[in-house]
């Protein structure tokens, strides 16, 4: 995982995960052996040839830029993903429907759905003009995509949009400071572990700030992150 060992969001996934192995015992009949980048990116690439020589059975990449790096160091090891990006684009499967090659997942295409929070924000504030989008700037993978298709949704609504990047819960502050410079109507949330792992914080300072009526994220986004980190065992 990208994440630290002791990030709440860390924990419950791994704990989803372990639900998820059913007749697999960890530490009986199967073992794990977990990496944290921490939010280091940069470590991943190490991290991924580092489990590929121990010849594991299979990767479980826990996010895009986990699952990018463990494709690169190996095309034989079996890899199961989580990715809120379209896999086809990406490259990791050759179709949704085949995907072939070492690589199979789960996605929750982010792309598709984040036009459709900027259109129920424009339904649920029809007289706000300026909207923004917090994506993360560390994460180009998911940041860039996400950035143009709410860019084009909000020329189609006739919305002004400002794009806010956070790559560290130490950024969220400055974040909300330029919301209410800006005087934004709404908050669409770009989809990044950085944000679900941190979703109780950004919703506490929504009301802290009274930025704005509504923050497009789904709430219920650990529980459903957590639902997706017990499906990987199937395959």
């Amino acid at each position: 995982m990208n994440l630290a060992a002791d990030d709440p969001e860390g924990e419950a996934r791994l704990k989803a995960f372990v639900q998820g192995l059913q007749q697999l015992v960890e530490g009986q009949n199967v073992t794990v052996d977990y990496r944290w980048a921490e939010e280091r990116y940069d470590r991943l690439p190490a991290m991924a040839t580092d489990l590929v020589n121990r010849h594991v059975a299979v990767i479980v990449a826990t996010s895009t830029p986990a699952a990018l790096a463990a494709k690169a160091a190996t095309t034989t090891v079996p890899i199961i993903f989580e990715t809120a990006a379209d896999p086809v684009k990406l490259g990791f499967v050759a179709s949704l429907n085949r995907p072939g090659g070492n690589v199979t997942g789960v996605t929750q295409l982010g792309e598709e759905v984040l036009p459709k929070r900027l259109e129920l924000l424009h339904e649920l504030l029809p007289s706000a003009r300026v909207m923004a989008l917090l994506i993360n700037p560390a994460d180009p993978v998911l940041a860039e995509p996400q950035t143009r298709v709410v860019l084009s949704a909000a020329k189609t609504f006739g919305l002004e949009l400002h794009v806010l990047g956070a790559s560290t819960e130490r950024d969220f502050d400055a974040v909300f400071a330029k919301l209410i410079e800006l005087r934004a109507g709404g908050l669409v949330i770009g989809g990044s572990n950085l944000f679900t792992g941190h979703i109780d914080y950004l919703a506490a300072l929504t009301v802290r700030h009274a930025v704005m009526r509504f923050v497009m994220q789904l709430c219920n986004a650990t529980f459903l992150t957590t639902c997706v980190y017990r499906k990987p065992h199937p395959y």
